[in-house]
């Protein structure tokens, strides 16, 4: 059987300036590599969430358009999909989206799982109902492509959706923080082994000066094989991933474990 192969890449980096300079660098590097899909980070295309709480909702607007702009322009440019978290502003309201930019064609899916807690309250902070088409799926080069956002690995029915529609590949852009390192690769690679997928994941980069002290985002962007196997990674700076996604071994992966053949009763247990 001939092995079908996509290209992809994840781009680790801090918040983006507006002019598309620093972009178009990856994405011309991504382009001579043969990528057919690229993946941004969470707040890279906007400020960092604690910095939105903090800005004026025109700026917030302003720049999400300014964005959105560029991207269409360079998927077009680049014939690459990009996809991206996006905070966008409709009508007075702010929503938290994952943005599919197509060789210049925009979608949008709505992270529906936000975080609730009381020093990183996102549920408190955005709305809701600006689309019902999460988690997201997307074909690129005859492989299917699930679009979540990074908070939803947490959470059991996004990856029983992920198995039920046999996504080739998850998309996991995350902002990760703290000295969570270690959890966010254990947990990511049990997804991949129980889904019979690839998982994509983009961190972000960069610090942020809290009244209690300093964030930093501590990079470690990776791909996981279907087998829960890290196949490559990157370190602590702004670098760019690139993988190779093979149906072969997606194949092979659930023809071995075969868990979403597996049924269960548990009527019977107490």
């Amino acid at each position: 059987m001939e092995n079908r192969v996509l290209t992809v890449a994840a781009l680790q980096l801090p918040s983006l300036p507006i002019e598309k300079a620093k972009l178009d660098y990856y994405l011309a590097i991504a382009k001579s590599k043969k990528v057919s899909l690229i993946l941004l980070a969470e707040y890279v295309t906007n400020l960092f969430f604690k910095e939105l709480e903090k800005t004026p909702l025109g700026l917030i607007e302003d720049q999400a358009q300014k964005q959105k702009e560029n991207l269409l322009k360079l998927s077009k440019i680049y014939n690459i999909t990009i996809v991206s978290p996006l905070v966008w502003v409709e009508k007075k309201k702010i929503f938290k989206l994952m943005a599919v930019f197509d060789k210049g064609s925009f979608k949008a899916y709505e992270q529906r799982a936000l975080m609730p807690y009381s020093h990183w309250n996102e549920k408190g902070f955005f709305d809701e109902g600006y689309c019902h088409k999460t988690p997201g799926f997307i074909t690129v080069d005859g492989f299917k492509i699930a679009v979540v956002g990074g908070f939803e690995l947490h959470l059991d029915a996004f990856w029983q959706k992920m198995r039920e529609k046999k996504a080739d590949l998850v998309l996991l852009p995350t902002a990760s923080t703290f000295e969570s390192k270690n959890r966010w690769r254990e947990l990511t690679k049990t997804r991949a082994f129980l889904g019979g997928s690839y998982v994509l994941r983009a961190n972000r980069v960069g610090e942020f000066e809290a009244k209690d002290g300093k964030w930093s985002f501590y990079g470690d962007s990776f791909v996981v094989n279907p087998f829960g196997e890290i196949e490559s990674s990157l370190g602590s700076n702004e670098e760019i991933l690139i993988a190779e996604i093979s149906k072969k071994d997606i194949t092979e992966a659930r023809r071995v474990w075969s868990f979403n053949k597996i049924s269960l009763s548990l009527g019977d247990m107490q």
